[in-house]
């Protein structure tokens, strides 16, 4: 049994990332098991609607931890700081691609576009945007009006929902209409049956089946930040990250403030790894991680043997070696303690394999 990830932060590096590997191999047992396939395909009968979520690389910001929703449910976008532009060519293909195959199959498309911030020290928010919470936020909405350009002004087959990420509480806050708010914060201690008709208040150009199936969402995020009252969390609310992952395929990082998760959807890559380097170098100088190495994960995922599983392994590659040239370039002190791990997801089954380099 792999040791608990959220003990894992101040263990001997090779013992990080074993357990961080047995991890993945735990995770794509589950996955593949009769009673995890059974429980998805209930769940997605009874709330069809894909859920897209376009957030920070900050592993900080779990929406399926937070809303204590099943995992290969939500679609996760992540992004130094959750800045993206839809006309970026690769994100824009695989976004419409999402929702195309989700309209194909009859169902709508909710799009929560995510920034955060801490209440309690404005020094704990988006490094992406030098934690300046407004900034993060006008950018959201800006993402939000480039979505509604693409899939529609109506919102009727994808509504574009943006939501901070408060780290301190780990409650969502959603921006509905005419500035209204939805803040989870303020309904712990009520009723969770009555979200509800606050949703269909703040949001109610919102589609009926869509505010249903955002509606499980909000209640696992009311009752787990309702759990998290009293409890201190010093360690979870402040960076604590030792391991960088960049590519796509991480689902099974399913422990918050573990990895910093860098999508490949932008035209400068160099950035986030750069920021993400930066972080991890000042959690080992302020002693909230070891400082004996860190783990640098490529991976990318297939679905098919052959073109293209050989696809994903050159793009792993790739990824990779572009990693590690910013890092030994931007923080060369740093680059001594990396341990490089590429590998290549097969998504139907969630499984983990290791390739070797070039």
């Amino acid at each position: 049994m792999p040791m608990p990830a959220t003990l894992l932060h101040n263990q001997p590096i090779e013992q990080r990332i074993d357990a961080l590997l047995a991890l993945s191999r735990q995770h794509a047992e589950h996955f593949c098991s009769p009673g995890a396939w059974l429980s998805r395909q209930r769940y997605l009968a009874q709330h069809p609607t894909s859920i897209v979520v376009m957030k920070c690389m900050d592993g900080r910001i779990h929406i399926p931890h937070a809303t204590r929703t099943p995992l290969g449910i939500i679609t996760p976008f992540r992004n130094l700081g959750g800045i993206f532009d839809l006309g970026w060519p690769y994100l824009g293909e695989l976004l419409t691609d999402t929702v195309m195959s989700a309209t194909n199959a009859g169902r709508g498309t909710l799009l929560l576009i995510t920034y955060h911030f801490s209440q309690g020290d404005p020094a704990r928010g988006c490094a992406g945007f030098a934690c300046d919470t407004q900034a993060a936020k006008a950018h959201a909405h800006a993402i939000a009006q480039q979505a509604g350009e693409l899939f529609g002004e109506d919102h009727q087959q994808v509504y574009p929902l943006v939501c901070g990420f408060e780290t301190d509480s780990d409650a969502l806050i959603l921006h509905g209409q005419n500035s209204a708010l939805l803040d989870i914060r303020q309904w712990v201690g009520k009723p969770a049956d009555s979200l509800s008709a606050q949703l269909q208040t703040i949001c109610s150009d919102m589609p009926a089946d869509m505010r249903r199936d955002l509606l499980p969402l909000l209640e696992g995020n009311l009752a787990h930040v309702s759990e998290l009252q009293g409890i201190k969390r010093t360690l979870d609310i402040e960076h604590r990250e030792w391991a960088i992952c960049i590519g796509r395929g991480f689902d099974f990082l399913h422990v918050p403030n573990t990895a910093l998760i860098i999508g490949p959807y932008g035209p400068d890559l160099a950035e986030p790894i750069g920021t993400a380097a930066a972080i991890i170098e000042a959690n080992m100088q302020a002693e909230r991680i070891p400082d004996d190495g860190f783990m640098l994960l490529a991976s990318t995922p297939y679905h098919h043997s052959g073109v293209d599983r050989a696809r994903a392994m050159l793009k792993s590659r790739f990824l990779s070696e572009f990693a590690e040239g910013v890092i030994h370039r931007e923080h060369p002190a740093l680059a001594q303690k990396m341990r490089c791990h590429t590998a290549v997801v097969h998504w139907p089954t969630r499984r983990l394999d290791a390739i070797s380099p070039r």
